[in-house]
Protein backbone atom coordinates (compact mmCIF):
# COMPACT_ATOMS: atom_id res chain seq x y z
CA UNK A 1 0.00 0.00 0.00
CA UNK A 2 1.74 3.03 -1.10
CA UNK A 3 1.67 6.29 0.76
CA UNK A 4 -0.98 8.37 -1.65
CA UNK A 5 -3.28 5.16 -1.04
CA UNK A 6 -3.27 5.21 3.28
CA UNK A 7 -3.48 9.14 2.78
CA UNK A 8 -6.05 9.59 0.03
CA UNK A 9 -9.26 10.37 1.76
CA UNK A 10 -7.27 13.00 4.28
CA UNK A 11 -5.79 14.56 0.64
CA UNK A 12 -8.71 15.10 -0.93
CA UNK A 13 -10.14 16.57 2.09
CA UNK A 14 -7.57 18.90 2.41
CA UNK A 15 -7.82 19.79 -1.57
CA UNK A 16 -11.47 20.76 -0.97
CA UNK A 17 -10.87 22.66 2.16
CA UNK A 18 -8.20 24.66 0.18
CA UNK A 19 -10.72 24.98 -2.46
CA UNK A 20 -13.02 26.23 -0.08
CA UNK A 21 -10.62 28.70 1.42
CA UNK A 22 -9.74 29.95 -1.93
CA UNK A 23 -13.25 30.56 -3.00
CA UNK A 24 -14.36 32.40 0.11
CA UNK A 25 -11.71 34.86 -0.05
CA UNK A 26 -12.03 35.27 -3.61
CA UNK A 27 -15.69 36.25 -3.33
CA UNK A 28 -14.69 38.59 -0.34
CA UNK A 29 -12.21 40.26 -2.09
CA UNK A 30 -14.51 41.03 -4.88
CA UNK A 31 -17.57 42.15 -2.46
CA UNK A 32 -15.09 44.43 -0.70
CA UNK A 33 -13.82 46.21 -4.25
CA UNK A 34 -17.33 46.01 -5.64
CA UNK A 35 -18.34 48.41 -2.53
CA UNK A 36 -15.41 50.09 -2.64
CA UNK A 37 -16.35 51.32 -6.37
CA UNK A 38 -19.63 51.51 -5.77
CA UNK A 39 -19.65 53.78 -2.59
CA UNK A 40 -16.29 55.91 -3.38
CA UNK A 41 -17.16 57.38 -7.12
CA UNK A 42 -20.69 57.93 -6.14
CA UNK A 43 -19.37 60.59 -3.05
CA UNK A 44 -17.37 61.31 -5.93
CA UNK A 45 -20.22 62.01 -7.75
CA UNK A 46 -22.57 63.94 -5.57
CA UNK A 47 -19.68 66.46 -4.62
CA UNK A 48 -18.47 67.34 -8.00
CA UNK A 49 -22.65 67.88 -8.89
CA UNK A 50 -23.37 69.91 -5.94
CA UNK A 51 -19.81 71.84 -6.67
CA UNK A 52 -21.19 72.29 -10.55
CA UNK A 53 -24.78 73.16 -9.34
CA UNK A 54 -23.30 76.01 -6.77
CA UNK A 55 -20.79 77.71 -9.59
CA UNK A 56 -24.25 78.02 -12.53
CA UNK A 57 -26.55 79.24 -10.26
CA UNK A 58 -26.70 82.86 -10.74
CA UNK A 59 -29.26 85.28 -9.28
CA UNK A 60 -30.10 88.45 -10.29
CA UNK A 61 -31.89 91.79 -8.28
CA UNK A 62 -34.78 93.51 -9.12
CA UNK A 63 -37.17 96.25 -8.28
CA UNK A 64 -40.97 95.82 -8.70
CA UNK A 65 -43.35 98.89 -8.37
CA UNK A 66 -47.24 99.72 -8.68
CA UNK A 67 -49.83 97.07 -8.36
CA UNK A 68 -48.65 94.15 -6.94
CA UNK A 69 -49.25 92.90 -3.07
CA UNK A 70 -45.88 93.22 -2.04
CA UNK A 71 -43.49 95.92 -4.06
CA UNK A 72 -40.21 95.57 -3.62
CA UNK A 73 -36.46 94.12 -4.44
CA UNK A 74 -36.31 90.81 -5.41
CA UNK A 75 -33.75 88.06 -6.01
CA UNK A 76 -34.24 86.02 -8.50
CA UNK A 77 -32.58 82.89 -10.49
CA UNK A 78 -30.79 84.00 -13.54
CA UNK A 79 -33.05 83.07 -16.61
CA UNK A 80 -36.61 83.79 -14.18
CA UNK A 81 -39.23 86.46 -16.22
CA UNK A 82 -41.22 88.99 -15.64
CA UNK A 83 -43.78 86.93 -14.49
CA UNK A 84 -41.80 85.17 -11.68
CA UNK A 85 -40.99 88.70 -10.12
CA UNK A 86 -45.14 89.36 -9.95
CA UNK A 87 -45.71 85.97 -8.23
CA UNK A 88 -42.58 86.37 -5.53
CA UNK A 89 -44.16 89.92 -4.73
CA UNK A 90 -47.13 88.10 -3.87
CA UNK A 91 -49.31 88.26 -7.34
CA UNK A 92 -51.15 91.31 -9.16
CA UNK A 93 -53.66 93.40 -7.28
CA UNK A 94 -57.31 93.58 -8.12
CA UNK A 95 -56.66 96.75 -10.04
CA UNK A 96 -53.80 95.60 -12.05
CA UNK A 97 -53.53 95.99 -15.77
CA UNK A 98 -50.96 94.33 -17.54
CA UNK A 99 -51.85 95.00 -21.17
CA UNK A 100 -48.74 96.58 -22.19
CA UNK A 101 -46.50 94.29 -19.74
CA UNK A 102 -44.75 91.56 -21.61
CA UNK A 103 -44.61 88.44 -18.97
CA UNK A 104 -42.55 86.93 -20.70
CA UNK A 105 -39.41 89.00 -21.21
CA UNK A 106 -36.59 87.81 -19.40
CA UNK A 107 -35.43 89.55 -16.16
CA UNK A 108 -31.57 91.48 -16.09
CA UNK A 109 -30.25 92.62 -13.01
CA UNK A 110 -31.08 95.90 -11.53
CA UNK A 111 -34.05 96.05 -13.42
CA UNK A 112 -37.18 98.00 -12.87
CA UNK A 113 -40.87 96.65 -13.52
CA UNK A 114 -43.59 98.72 -13.21
CA UNK A 115 -47.20 96.99 -12.94
CA UNK A 116 -49.73 99.82 -13.80
CA UNK A 117 -53.45 100.20 -12.87
CA UNK A 118 -56.04 99.61 -14.93
CA UNK A 119 -56.61 103.98 -14.79
CA UNK A 120 -53.20 104.39 -16.26
CA UNK A 121 -53.71 101.96 -19.39
CA UNK A 122 -56.62 104.09 -20.06
CA UNK A 123 -54.52 107.44 -19.28
CA UNK A 124 -51.91 105.87 -21.99
CA UNK A 125 -54.42 105.05 -24.43
CA UNK A 126 -56.41 108.90 -24.05
CA UNK A 127 -52.92 110.35 -24.55
CA UNK A 128 -52.24 108.50 -27.89
CA UNK A 129 -55.63 109.89 -29.39
CA UNK A 130 -54.45 113.11 -28.37
CA UNK A 131 -51.13 112.92 -29.87
CA UNK A 132 -53.14 111.60 -33.37
CA UNK A 133 -55.22 114.60 -32.81
CA UNK A 134 -52.51 117.29 -32.80
CA UNK A 135 -50.15 115.51 -35.66
CA UNK A 136 -53.89 115.91 -37.53
CA UNK A 137 -54.17 119.48 -36.69
CA UNK A 138 -50.63 120.41 -37.40
CA UNK A 139 -51.08 118.89 -41.16
CA UNK A 140 -54.58 121.00 -41.76
CA UNK A 141 -53.75 123.44 -44.52
CA UNK A 142 -56.09 126.34 -43.70
CA UNK A 143 -55.52 129.94 -45.73
CA UNK A 144 -55.60 132.15 -43.01
CA UNK A 145 -52.60 130.66 -41.43
CA UNK A 146 -49.45 129.35 -42.12
CA UNK A 147 -48.76 125.53 -43.14
CA UNK A 148 -46.34 123.98 -40.73
CA UNK A 149 -43.79 122.26 -43.36
CA UNK A 150 -42.20 120.36 -40.34
CA UNK A 151 -45.38 118.55 -39.40
CA UNK A 152 -44.99 114.81 -39.79
CA UNK A 153 -45.47 113.66 -43.46
CA UNK A 154 -48.71 111.57 -44.43
CA UNK A 155 -47.92 110.73 -47.59
CA UNK A 156 -48.55 107.49 -49.24
CA UNK A 157 -44.96 106.08 -48.31
CA UNK A 158 -45.52 107.09 -44.92
CA UNK A 159 -47.71 105.15 -41.84
CA UNK A 160 -50.39 106.64 -40.44
CA UNK A 161 -49.40 108.59 -37.95
CA UNK A 162 -49.57 106.93 -34.46
CA UNK A 163 -50.18 103.55 -35.76
CA UNK A 164 -47.60 100.72 -36.21
CA UNK A 165 -47.30 99.12 -40.17
CA UNK A 166 -47.45 94.89 -39.77
CA UNK A 167 -45.86 95.18 -43.06
CA UNK A 168 -42.98 97.27 -42.36
CA UNK A 169 -42.63 97.07 -38.79
CA UNK A 170 -38.77 96.09 -36.97
CA UNK A 171 -38.86 93.98 -34.62
CA UNK A 172 -38.22 96.56 -31.63
CA UNK A 173 -41.55 98.62 -33.36
CA UNK A 174 -43.60 95.95 -33.13
CA UNK A 175 -42.60 95.38 -29.92
CA UNK A 176 -44.74 98.51 -28.60
CA UNK A 177 -47.37 96.97 -29.51
CA UNK A 178 -49.32 96.06 -26.52
CA UNK A 179 -49.05 92.40 -25.48
CA UNK A 180 -46.41 92.29 -28.06
CA UNK A 181 -43.12 90.86 -27.11
CA UNK A 182 -39.93 90.12 -28.79
CA UNK A 183 -41.34 86.40 -29.71
CA UNK A 184 -44.63 87.63 -31.02
CA UNK A 185 -42.79 90.36 -33.00
CA UNK A 186 -40.62 87.97 -35.15
CA UNK A 187 -43.11 85.87 -36.09
CA UNK A 188 -45.18 88.50 -37.29
CA UNK A 189 -42.27 89.29 -39.47
CA UNK A 190 -41.43 85.41 -40.61
CA UNK A 191 -45.13 85.10 -41.25
CA UNK A 192 -45.20 88.32 -43.52
CA UNK A 193 -41.50 87.23 -45.16
CA UNK A 194 -43.12 83.63 -45.61
CA UNK A 195 -46.64 84.51 -47.16
CA UNK A 196 -46.68 87.98 -48.34
CA UNK A 197 -47.61 91.20 -47.24
CA UNK A 198 -51.30 91.92 -44.56
CA UNK A 199 -54.20 92.69 -46.55
CA UNK A 200 -56.10 93.77 -43.81
CA UNK A 201 -55.34 93.92 -39.85
CA UNK A 202 -57.17 91.16 -39.19
CA UNK A 203 -54.64 88.68 -40.97
CA UNK A 204 -52.65 89.34 -38.21
CA UNK A 205 -54.44 86.68 -36.12
CA UNK A 206 -52.95 84.09 -38.96
CA UNK A 207 -50.19 84.35 -36.82
CA UNK A 208 -49.29 81.90 -34.93
CA UNK A 209 -49.57 83.05 -30.88
CA UNK A 210 -51.82 86.18 -31.74
CA UNK A 211 -55.49 84.95 -31.05
CA UNK A 212 -58.53 87.56 -30.94
CA UNK A 213 -58.17 88.61 -27.43
CA UNK A 214 -54.36 90.16 -28.18
CA UNK A 215 -56.20 91.39 -31.90
CA UNK A 216 -58.78 93.46 -29.75
CA UNK A 217 -55.83 94.82 -27.50
CA UNK A 218 -53.79 96.33 -30.49
CA UNK A 219 -56.32 96.45 -33.36
CA UNK A 220 -56.58 100.34 -32.72
CA UNK A 221 -52.50 100.84 -33.25
CA UNK A 222 -52.03 99.02 -35.84
CA UNK A 223 -52.43 99.27 -40.10
CA UNK A 224 -51.47 97.66 -43.07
Amino acid sequence: MTFHYRYRKQIIIGVIIFILLGVTTFFIIKNNLSTQKKTIPKKTIVEKKKKKEKEIINYLEVDIKGEVITPGIYKLKEGSRVIDVINAAGGLTENSNTTVINLSKKIVDEMVIIIYSNSQVEDFSKTKEIENQVIDYCNQVDENSLHNDACISKDSSSTPTGKISINNATVEELMTLPGVGEAKAKSIIEYRNSNGPFISIEDITKVSGIGDNLFAQIKEYITT
